[in-house]
């Protein structure tokens, strides 16, 4: 054979618009009790080429030296593990537009793994050859036979190899293309990365086997009563012990049973017996029905509280193993999320195990996404091109067929962003035909005439209200079938804001059925220079930046500040102040569950410090009704602040989290702080170069401070900038406002400071300022006012805004640097606990807390504006106290905002010898516009006049009025 050949030869596949040759028809995933299994995982050998056809088929024959080519693990990507470099787009393709054509540069991996079958393999039956999943096009052969070809990467597929098989010996040889007619249908949002990146398998099929089978498990909600029927072979048997069933398949049984759900996922263990092997089966019995325009499981209607999980790991990519995806499910129900869409593919089918197991509502996406489409206007869409439906009908059919038996797949989606066509359609009515039992999704679909569901992405709060009103108009059938948002809050970046002002929607109005956070994990891929590297990071020609790192976990799963936010925002059980004084009402807001398995338990706080905690009696009320309760009397103060916190916890340890796990929590005031003091009665002494007024230090040219209560400071001025988060710079095809680009444009980042008096005039220093960015006449008119009663010294900011302001504020505060401060400098505070803006601090906790100043950066993988502390009331740090008022919003780092801003990666930030401090009285709302809607306009920062205030004293001294 030449060692290179034409389009049309063996490489033909390749740009062939078919699914595959050779292999076997579509089934359930399940793995046997009995039947032997030999997993192919492990070391493998492999060679790559630069193209398709650069090598010939010689490699796959038996005897084949491949001693000098280098060794992968399967599952993998080949370029994770040092060969070639990923490349990430969002949507463009990164080869022409063409289709089916791929380029000639088309980097391909030719894979070698040998193996002995085990002794006791059994000689009877025949086996298959199974792959759970290979990007983009895979040819394979065994002992030097061809057996077929494949695309549809996150999908499997199987091909018949007993007669192939020889005890010892075997040559497994599969060429895996990166570039192929299956990839137009792979635009996903993600990392592009070719290889045998899950299990690859040796399965004994028995004579006599069970094949294919589909367990349908309905529960009728009046009744109590379930109804099974396992569809499978001839002269199968389906026993389930703990229920006293023994049936044949096929033959339907009712009786009482303890139905599943996302909260209870109440399983049964049941075995189907064949001739040949004995199939354990896991139960859950629900029903899914489409009720009055709602989505109803057993019954209730669904409250969605949901996100979008690509699989992802910062070192093997895709290729997930069983405890990093049980890590993925248990940190989910840890913070209250009770769906997952599988954006946008399948997942590793034990994800969909863990799902029944733990207990999380799921839609199966269909492994589809045409988005790059959208550039030519969706002319040639594969989804409307008859000659691509075979392909789409083969990749509904083997991601149903696969899932089918999960009762945590209560959705069926037809894929994402790939417009509409006749191939959707069909794809659809394969989906009704085969599994009426479910609906289908697809958002694109926006006249639903294929769908179950009105389904849309990143809808502002006004049109959700509008849909929830049932004013959004559209088709008849779309105005009678729920909405779900299937992505919404774009959690790139420090955000997403607004999910409360969603949540709020979500439960007020019956349609509105929730949605699915975009998404769930940063895909940082883990880089020794970089830290994470993003899009661009490997020298691609096209790429999207680090748009591809816009999850609630940051890469190494560690919870971001937008998980912790969620948590809260979607917690189950809402607790809120009573009706009467001293009391509060506790709402059910789980849609099946009851309050049984969790406690209630009641602290108070005084200046942020908890007094003994204790259990509260609280009712069980049912899903959607509350209960009033009486809280303790409340501690006498002292003209200190008084607070109380109820937590919801576990009273007993659950499968997802041990006793004592926080479910939702909530806080009151009972007494407000006492009024912060004047601070007069010392004078300002001017001394040559330098202005005394009590234990601070001014210059007497400018009147910046030199000291304060004897620790140094400098810079000390009015600040408005903050380094853009991803969300302030927007995406850059929406039409909306995106303020990010126009404050660089007006140069907030660049304010200049003109000072226009220093006047030492009776008790008090005040210094006048004229802050405005060069190039503009808008401004800012700035007064410092200073005074002391001799121990403390007191700021008094004035702002008023001059000029005509077109934009809001990123912030309004003043900054100053702590020289000599550093990163593991401890920081003290009363106020919120974690990081927060104005539309992300749901999860603000007030109490006491302490932490380095290292500790206060959130580790945003592109770096940017973060780490602020909501209604702080006084803060220490660098020998500084600051007490605020109002509360202020406190942030501590050891770099400048300004390096921040510069910043591309964590590893470009390094600390410079000071501890810059920004008090703000106000900031900008963080939104969602990297991909959706800006904040809310009541989160806006618009330039008015301002006047807040700073105490400055040493640590310990606690101003009292």
């Amino acid at each position: 054979m030449s060692s290179r050949t034409p389009a049309s030869g063996s490489t033909g596949y390749v740009e062939d618009v078919s699914p595959g040759r050779g292999t076997l028809p579509p089934r359930a995933w399940y793995a046997s009790s009995d039947a032997a299994s030999l997993s192919l995982n492990g070391g493998w050998r492999l060679r790559v080429s630069e193209t398709a056809d650069a090598e010939d088929d010689s490699f796959a024959e038996p005897g084949f030296d491949a001693g000098d080519w280098a060794e992968v693990t399967v599952p993998g990507h080949w370029v994770l593990q040092g060969h070639g470099a990923p490349v990430y787009t969002n949507h463009l393709y990164p080869f022409p537009v063409d289709p089916p054509h791929v380029p000639t540069e088309n980097p391909t991996g030719d894979h070698l793994r040998l193996f002995d079958l085990p002794g006791d393999w059994p000689a009877d039956g025949t086996a298959v050859l199974r792959f759970d999943g290979v990007e983009s096009c895979a040819r394979v052969w065994l002992n030097g036979t061809d057996i077929g070809e494949f695309k549809g990467s996150r999908l499997p597929h199987e091909f018949a190899v007993g007669a192939l098989l020889k005890p010892a010996g075997n040559v497994l040889a599969v060429r895996v293309h990166q570039w192929s007619a299956g990839s137009y249908l792979e635009d996903q949002d993600q990392w592009w990365l070719p290889g045998i990146f899950r299990d690859v398998t040796l399965l004994h099929r028995p004579d006599g086997a069970a094949g294919d089978f589909f367990v349908h498990a309905d529960y009728d909600h009046v009744t109590g009563e379930g109804t099974l029927r396992v569809d499978s072979a001839a002269g199968a048997r389906v026993t389930v012990p703990e229920l006293g069933v023994d049936v044949a398949a096929g033959e339907p049984v009712t009786l009482p049973v303890e139905p599943w759900t996302a909260e209870t996922p109440r399983l049964y263990d049941g075995v189907l017996a064949t001739a040949g092997e004995r199939v354990p089966l896991r139960i859950g019995f629900r029903t899914v029905a489409l009720d009055d325009g709602v989505i109803k499981v057993n019954g209730t209607p669904l409250l969605f509280k949901g996100v979008n999980r690509h699989e992802w790991h910062p070192r093997r990519g895709r290729a997930l193993d069983l405890a990093t995806m049980r890590e993925d499910v248990l940190l989910m129900k840890r913070h209250n999320v009770n769906a997952v869409r599988t954006s946008h593919y399948p997942p590793h089918p034990a994800f969909l195990a863990l799902c029944d197991e733990y207990g999380l509502w799921v839609i199966d996406e269909c492994d589809l996404e045409t988005h790059g489409f959208v550039e030519q206007d969706w002319r040639d869409n594969p989804v409307d091109d008859d000659r691509w439906t075979p392909a789409l009908l083969d990749r509904a059919a083997r991601m149903v067929e696969r899932d089918k038996n999960h009762p945590s797949v209560v959705m069926w989606s037809l894929g994402n962003e790939a417009g509409t066509g006749r191939g959707l359609t069909a794809m659809a009515d394969w989906i009704h035909g085969r599994d009426p039992s479910r609906p289908v999704h697809y958002e694109g679909d926006f006249g639903c005439r294929d769908t179950d569901v009105y389904s849309r992405m990143y809808l502002p709060h006004a049109e959700v209200e509008r849909a929830g009103e049932g004013l959004d108009g559209g088709t008849h059938r779309r105005r009678g079938l729920p909405l779900i948002l299937c992505e919404y809050g774009h959690a790139m970046g420090n955000g997403p804001g607004g999910l409360a002002d969603y949540q709020r929607l979500f439960e007020s109005y019956d349609r509105l059925q929730g949605g699915f956070v975009w998404e769930w994990i940063d895909h940082g891929v883990e880089h020794p220079a970089l830290g994470y590297a993003y899009g661009g990071d490997f020298g691609e020609e096209l790429h999207d930046g680090n748009f591809v790192c816009d999850g609630l976990v940051f890469p190494d799963r560690t919870p971001s500040p937008g998980l912790i936010e969620y948590k809260k925002v979607i917690e189950p059980v809402r607790i809120e102040p009573g009706d009467a004084d001293g009391t509060v009402r506790v709402t059910n807001r789980y849609d099946f569950a009851d309050l049984s398995p969790l406690e209630f338990v009641f602290s108070h706080q005084v200046d942020g410090l908890p007094t003994e905690e204790r259990r509260l009696a609280v009712p069980s009320p049912a899903p959607g009704e509350s209960a009033e309760v009486k809280l303790p009397a409340a501690p006498d103060g002292g003209g200190a602040e008084v607070q109380w916190t109820v937590r919801a916890v576990l009273a007993e340890d659950t499968p997802w989290a041990g006793r004592g796990h926080e479910v939702a929590w909530a806080q009151g005031t009972v007494t407000r702080r006492a009024p912060l003091p004047a601070a007069t009665g010392a004078r300002p002494a001017v001394d040559g170069d330098r202005i005394t007024l009590g234990p601070a230090v001014f210059d007497a040219r400018t009147g910046a401070p030199r000291t304060l209560c004897g620790v140094p400071v400098r810079d000390l001025r009015l600040d408005v900038w903050r380094a853009t988060t991803d969300n302030d710079d927007g995406a850059s095809w929406q039409t909306d406002t995106r303020y990010g680009p126009l404050w660089r444009e007006l140069g907030l980042h660049r304010m200049r400071h003109r000072l226009e008096a220093v006047e030492a005039d009776g008790d008090a220093l005040t210094v006048r300022t004229r802050v405005a960015p060069a190039g503009r006449e808008a401004g800012l008119r700035t007064a410092y006012r200073w005074t002391s009663d001799g121990g403390r010294v007191r700021l008094t900011v004035s702002v008023v805004p001059d000029g005509d302001w077109q934009v809001p504020l990123p912030r309004l505060g003043i900054r100053f640097g702590l020289p000599g401060a550093t990163a593991e400098d401890s920081v003290r505070w009363f106020g919120g606990g974690g990081e927060a803006y104005p539309d992300t601090r749901a999860a603000s906790r007030d109490l006491q807390w302490d932490a380095r100043v290292g500790e206060l950066q959130t580790p945003y993988v592109r770096p940017q504006e973060n780490g602020a502390r909501a209604d702080v009331r006084w803060a220490e740090t660098g020998g500084l106290r600051v007490d605020g008022e109002p509360e202020f919003w406190f942030t501590a780092r050891p770099w400048t905002t300004e390096h921040l801003d510069a910043a591309r990666h964590r590893t470009d930030l390094v600390p410079d010898g000071t501890v810059w401090v920004n008090l703000d009285h106000r900031q900008h709302g963080i939104g969602s516009q990297s991909c959706g809607p800006g904040p809310l306009p009541r989160y806006y920062l618009w330039p008015e006049p301002a006047e807040f205030s700073f105490v400055f004293s040493e640590p310990g001294d606690r101003p009292r009025g």
